[in-house]
């Protein structure tokens, strides 16, 4: 789960399992009154994305894990349920969200043993993507009329990541 805007609350519609990652360094936020949450740390600042999701990965003790960034206030309830949903029925190691020609890393539901595995693997040879993580599992990918039937406005994928994307 992410650290900004209501990503908590919405993560924690769906599990009542929610592990923030935080940067190396800084203060943790405030958490609305009702939201529990567990954080976690990069171990060192600025190794990227794939990084922060092992840090996560390492306090799930569930078969799946929901991902979703922290700068994505918007993610669809009914739409994070469906990944969810997808994952534990199909022999899948990650379930992602189709956009134009491609899957968005983000949000995305992986098998968490097989993420933590993958995700060691790539980090070993210097990869920081999550695109690459993905590309290196068996990923599940729900069409775009599938999810939009489910968030018409698209608004699962927006991210904020200016003042004026908040806007």
């Amino acid at each position: 789960a992410g650290t900004s805007g209501s990503t908590p609350l919405k993560t924690a519609e769906v599990t009542n399992d929610v592990v923030v990652v935080l940067p190396a360094d800084g203060p943790a936020p405030t958490m609305p009154p009702g939201v529990t949450v567990r954080f976690a740390r990069d171990a060192q600042p600025y190794e990227g994305p794939l990084a922060g999701a092992v840090v996560g990965l390492a306090l799930v003790d569930r078969e799946l894990a929901l991902l979703v960034g922290g700068d994505m206030p918007d993610a669809s309830t009914p739409v994070l349920l469906e990944m969810l949903r997808l994952a534990a029925e199909a022999p899948v190691d990650a379930v992602a969200l189709q956009d134009g020609d491609a899957f968005r890393p983000l949000p995305v539901v992986v098998a968490a043993s097989a993420g933590r595995s993958a995700a060691h693997e790539l980090l070993h040879r210097g990869e920081r993507s999550l695109r690459a993580w993905l590309r290196a599992m068996r990923v599940a990918v729900i069409d775009e009329p599938t999810w939009t039937a489910l968030d018409p406005h698209r608004r699962t994928l927006r991210d904020v990541d200016t003042a004026a994307d908040l806007a």
